[in-house]
């Protein structure tokens, strides 16, 4: 059987569908992607395959959350591959609307989280975060999901968008599903395309100093200053990365820990030759007896 999967590219035409979803009772799933589908956007369709009865994904690579010397011109856009990897995980909808359908001629209405944008990416891409709440915003406004889903890879973005949702009182879940790796620990990324054979294996550099702090951690570390000092040394020691930031912060503010307790992230952010790629690592730091 051929999924009927319906491919959208105006406002107008996602309400239609939508209004339609909900006439008959159904719950409407929201997966916001740029495209360029990977296993780890596959794993958000099959969870909101399970908990919705309408799978909505959005295709739309934002320019509003590119800086100016950033990647957007080169930055994949394999439409087709995408549409069947949809319609192969029976998505009712896809949303893929030009530039000119999210920002129109006049646009100048922005969303800024103040606070939690400033820190971690929101210091190495200035605008990032407005960039982002402004589109998901947009995009919550149009298809009206109960529950809107993202991955952990991208974890300040998710508290981010959690943080818009409760200020302004939006009726829509957030879902934050785990990262999805490689075997060899590499967290699954669009960007992972630019990689060239030796850059991916200096990229595994991210994930072992997450792995490495967590390590520490579980066996009873609790100088943060170490386990920071140890998470550098593994990214330094591997050729062309070079860092923007290695740090164990506080799952919900994203401020830098003092202390090792509770729940925290390990999070990292550096450049592999011309690819700046992101990872982080949820870590419960065990109880005292």
């Amino acid at each position: 059987m051929i999924w009927p999967m319906e491919i959208a590219k105006t406002v107008e035409d996602v309400r239609r569908a939508v209004l339609t979803v909900r006439a008959n009772g159904k719950r409407v799933g929201l997966v916001p992607t740029m495209g360029a589908l990977h296993e780890g956007h596959l794993s958000l369709i099959r969870r909101a395959r399970i908990e919705t009865e309408c799978v909505v994904v959005s295709i739309f690579v934002n320019p509003a959350q590119f800086g100016p010397h950033e990647d957007l011109a080169r930055y994949p856009r394999p439409f087709d591959e995408d549409s069947r990897l949809c319609r192969q995980e029976s998505v009712d909808l896809v949303f893929a609307p030009d530039v000119s359908v999210v920002y129109p001629a006049g646009f100048a209405s922005f969303v800024a989280v103040d606070g939690l944008s400033d820190r971690m990416e929101g210091t190495f891409r200035p605008g990032h975060f407005r960039g982002v709440a402004t589109v998901v915003l947009k995009l919550f406004n149009i298809v009206a999901p109960d529950i809107a889903y993202f991955g952990q890879k991208d974890a300040q973005q998710a508290q981010v968008i959690r943080h818009m949702v409760r200020d302004l009182a939006m009726p829509v879940k957030i879902r934050v599903c785990p990262t999805v790796r490689e075997p060899d620990g590499l967290a699954l990324s669009s960007r992972n395309a630019y990689l060239s054979p030796d850059e991916r294996q200096s990229a595994l550099a991210l994930s072992r100093s997450l792995f490495k702090a967590k390590e520490l951690i579980e066996s009873g570390e609790r100088d943060a200053k170490s386990v920071r000092h140890k998470m550098r040394s593994v990214l330094e020691s591997a050729p062309g990365v070079v860092l923007d930031y290695s740090e164990l912060v506080d799952h919900v503010t994203f401020e830098p820990v003092r202390e090792i307790s509770g729940s925290l992230l390990a999070v990292v952010a550096a450049r592999v030759g011309k690819t700046r790629l992101i990872d982080n690592l949820p870590i419960d730091v065990p109880m005292k007896n």
